[in-house]
């Protein structure tokens, strides 16, 4: 698993490493029982603060992603299909705000993008 910092993109360090984990999670790079690098081995390989990290697990323990046993370290924790379907949705959501703002802005109507998506849903992939 790779992680890559920016330190320009306006999201807190630990989020980006959150998402991250998540994104190889949902993109199974990361499967169930597969071990996390301990918080300090992460730190250091990123060259951040050990309590960032600690700060990115424990937000990643609490949603239900990972799973910290004492001594031993931090698992991935058995998938949980309406987690991450949950997970997707919040996403969806953001992006369809975005395009209700767009539309708003540029005075395109509820019907003009409905007919958008009927026609990408329509459409073969």
């Amino acid at each position: 698993m790779n992680i890559i910092i920016s330190n320009d993109s306006g999201i807190p360090i630990f989020e980006q490493i959150e998402n991250a984990i998540k994104q190889a999670i949902f993109s199974n790079e990361l499967k169930e029982k597969d071990m996390l690098p301990s918080v300090r081995s992460l730190a250091n390989d990123l060259k951040i603060s050990f309590l960032t990290v600690k700060r990115a697990y424990d937000g990643l323990e609490q949603a239900g992603f990972i799973k910290t046993i004492p001594g031993k370290g931090s698992f991935i924790a058995p998938k949980n299909l309406e987690l991450i379907k949950e997970e997707k949705l919040r996403e969806i959501q953001g992006y369809i705000e975005k395009i209700y703002n767009i539309s708003k802005i540029s005075n395109i109507s509820e019907e003009e993008i409905k007919e958008l998506f009927k026609m990408i849903f329509e459409e073969d992939f």
